[in-house]
C-alpha cells in the first residue's frame, strides 16, 4: 500500500519503480498465500476468495505499469 500511495503522488516518470515494487510484493503475497493453502493452514474457500482479490489487484497494477511504460517510452 505504501508504494502505491507514494506512486500516486509522483510525476509520471517517477511512478514506475514504485508500481513495479508493488507488483513484486503482490507476487510474494501470492506465494505466501499458496504456501498457507498447501500446508492446510488456509481452507479452500478462503484461499479462493483471497486469490481472486489479489489477482484483481495484480491485474490493475499490471495495467498501470503498462500505461506508464507507454507514456514514458520515447516516441
Amino acid at each position: 500500500m505504501e508504494a502505491v500511495i507514494t506512486a500516486s503522488f509522483l510525476n509520471q516518470k517517477e511512478k514506475l519503480p514504485f508500481v513495479r515494487l508493488t507488483i513484486r510484493k503482490i507476487d510474494t503475497l501470492k506465494v505466501f498465500l499458496m504456501i498457507l493453502w498447501e500446508t492446510k493452514s488456509l481452507d479452500n474457500k478462503k484461499y479462493i476468495m483471497l486469490s481472486l482479490k489479489i489477482d484483481e489487484v495484480g491485474k490493475m497494477l499490471g495495467g498501470w505499469s503498462g500505461q506508464l511504460l507507454k507514456q514514458n517510452s520515447p516516441k
